[in-house]
């Protein structure tokens, strides 16, 4: 019983003894986390714990922001949580944001995360149009959000329509052009081609070295009136207060920098402001809530310690942290140099083994083909072969055709010989032929004139019959055994002119023979010369091409940390950064020129036409730049000029 009362006695002491707690949602530009607070928990307490949580270490930038009632607040670091004018409904809601803006942001965000929810927060704002942005400078900032979020550009994979979900351009932008969002997306990723190579903090540094020189980053506007009760706006932001008309929150008419301000305090709805030089009278506005008067308190003062804090020597914790970002820059750089080498390797192995896979290809085809030609060039030698031992067989008949063409040649010689003796001898005998004829011919004309005679008297004797005596005495004297032989005679001679006819005809033939047998042998001497009997084989295809791929060993030293190298290539990116701005520039002006014509005009707000007119004048200058200008004339003129207006 006394065991039970002391354990129920331990147990209601532990819970009295445990902090009553409540729930904080807290909510990132990326990321929504919640605690449990103890109720005595200051500002300060919840803070650290997120930061903690975040692996934040530039805290002075940040802060935990709420609303009430449509007006913006940020929690008080020395102040409950509890004690805010919060929802006490559970969980209570913040936001973790942005309070106070660089003036250079390469130069004063030191880590990753510090520059990472930089970048988100002012990519909204320029999305939600609370910073204006002209349409060129959009595309060129679009370009750098999708580097951040996508990496380098690989047409195989980041293909068009890749970017139809994303949000890159404010609303604004896309409905004062006549383009479709296939041509937005164009104009953006041929920018984005161009940054390859840069590592997500690059990218996203590059956008805020971009954006910091927007007339509105960084600023806050409040609404006031000044002694006259003239309605003017008052921009709060890292170099100082500025005074702009209610129309134009692009460019000041007066400025004020922190460094000539000594004092700034309000009463109620008043706000004065102390110049450093304690010649010049104090200015005074008015605002329309107290509560904008401690918010505007607030931005002041923090502001205003950053500015001097970034005039004096950095504290031993940012020495620290900076170092640890330069080693960390230095080791990320060596590293993405290491992975860009190793990148640029693997890519060359690619691209060699793609040229060894399409070379082997290629010579597999080429096997194929001179296997196909090897069995090609064995079929046509077999053929070779076989028309080789015909041929030789052909030689060997032609060669057996030839010596009895020889021997044909010899005996037509040997005929021809015989032919022209007996030629010759029948010419001779022609010859006498035609002599005997011809005294043939000359006797029997000589016979045939007597005969005629004859033939001439006996028809005269026969008409006219002489006498007997007459006849006997005048008559010659005739045998008729000698006209016998005169018949006979001539027969003879007949008998020799047909033998003459017969020898010409005989020599006529002989002639022929041997105009034959002389135009055979030629034909049999002009013969065009036969292959040898072992005739040449005919040659084969060439060899296979052979390819020896000696692949040469490529080494690279990753062991080279020499600090003076990456100084000088430090060097050398900033060179390369200013021509590449220059080139920006350039391609600014030329997307401006060329998306011209597609311009809306009715479209175009007052802050577009505010920044097409200051364009025209020439105010392309800086913002650091156009408040320097503002700033020539003395602090007294300027708080002249402000309560006149």
């Amino acid at each position: 019983m006394a065991g039970a009362i002391a354990s129920r006695m331990s147990f209601s002491s532990l819970k009295r003894k445990q902090p009553k707690t409540f729930t904080v949602r807290i909510v990132t530009m990326d990321a929504e986390m919640e605690f449990n607070c103890e109720m005595k928990w200051k500002g300060k307490d919840l803070f650290d714990l997120v930061c903690r949580t975040l692996g934040l270490r530039e805290t002075w930038f940040f802060g935990l922001q709420y609303t009430i009632k449509d007006t913006v607040a940020w929690l008080k670091m020395d102040k409950k949580v509890l004690d805010h004018d919060v929802s006490k409904e559970e969980p209570v809601t913040f936001h973790f944001l942005a309070k106070f803006y660089p003036e250079n942001a390469e130069e004063e965000l030191v880590q990753e995360i510090t520059q990472h929810l930089f970048f988100l927060q002012v990519k909204k704002q320029i999305l939600d149009e609370k910073i204006y942005c002209p349409p060129e400078a959009s595309v060129l900032l679009a370009s750098y959000a999708v580097q951040a979020k996508y990496g380098d550009y690989d047409p195989s994979v980041h293909k068009r329509g890749f970017l139809a979900q994303e949000e890159l351009l404010p609303k604004r932008v896309i409905n004062l052009y006549q383009m479709t969002p296939e041509m937005w997306e164009e104009r953006i990723t041929a920018w984005y081609a161009e940054h390859r190579g840069r590592a997500r903090d690059e990218a996203e540094m590059e956008y805020l070295k971009i954006a910091q020189d927007l007339e509105m980053y960084g600023v806050n506007y409040f609404a006031i009136r000044n002694k006259k009760g003239t309605e003017l706006l008052l921009g709060v932001d890292a170099l100082g207060l500025h005074i702009y008309e209610p129309e134009n929150r692009l460019t000041p008419k007066i400025s004020f920098p922190w460094n000539e301000i000594r004092n700034i305090s309000y009463s109620d709805k008043e706000f004065t402001i102390k110049p450093l030089d304690k010649k010049i009278d104090v200015f005074k506005f008015n605002s329309l809530k107290l509560r904008v008067n401690k918010l505007i308190l607030q931005l002041c003062i923090g502001n205003h310690d950053l500015f001097m804090r970034r005039r004096k020597a950095d504290s031993l914790e940012v020495q620290q942290m900076k170092a640890q970002a330069r080693e960390e820059k230095a080791r990320k750089q060596m590293e993405r140099q290491r992975l860009a080498r190793e990148k640029q390797m693997r890519e060359e192995a690619e691209r060699t083994r793609d040229e060894l896979e399409r070379r082997l290809l290629q010579m597999k085809e080429e096997a194929t083909m001179a296997n196909e030609a090897l069995m090609r060039s064995e079929e046509t030698a077999d053929l070779l072969a076989e028309k080789a031992q015909i041929t030789e067989e052909e030689a060997k008949l032609l060669a057996q055709k030839a010596a009895e063409a020889e021997q044909e040649m010899q005996r037509i010689k040997a005929t021809a010989i015989r032919t022209e003796e007996e030629k010759r001898l029948m010419e001779q005998k022609v010859l006498e032929a035609e002599v005997l004829a011809l005294k043939m011919a000359e006797e029997s004309e000589r016979r045939g004139h007597v005969g005629r005679q004859l033939l001439f008297t006996f028809n005269e004797v026969t008409r006219n019959p002489l006498p007997s005596a007459i006849l006997g005495a005048e008559a010659p004297e005739t045998d008729g055994k000698a006209g016998v032989l005169s018949v006979a005679k001539m027969h003879q001679l007949m008998t020799r002119a047909k033998e003459a006819d017969q020898l010409k005809q005989d020599l006529q033939e002989a002639r022929e023979a041997e105009r034959r047998a002389k135009q055979k042998l030629l034909e049999i001497t002009t013969k065009p010369t036969y292959p040898p009997l072992n005739p040449i084989p005919a040659p084969l295809p060439p060899d296979i091409p052979s390819f020896n791929l000696i692949g040469d060993s490529l080494s690279f030293d990753f062991k080279d940390t020499d600090m003076k190298r990456l100084s000088m290539e430090i060097e050398k990116e900033k060179v390369e950064y200013m021509e590449k701005s220059k080139h920006l520039q350039e391609q600014l002006n030329e997307l401006k020129t060329e998306i011209e014509a597609l311009k809306l005009k009715e479209r175009e707000t007052a802050l577009d036409i505010l920044h097409n007119e200051n364009s025209d004048r020439g105010g392309t200058s800086s913002k650091h730049n156009t408040i320097k200008k503002l700033t020539l004339q003395s602090a007294k003129s300027r708080v002249a000029f402000f309560e006149e207006l």
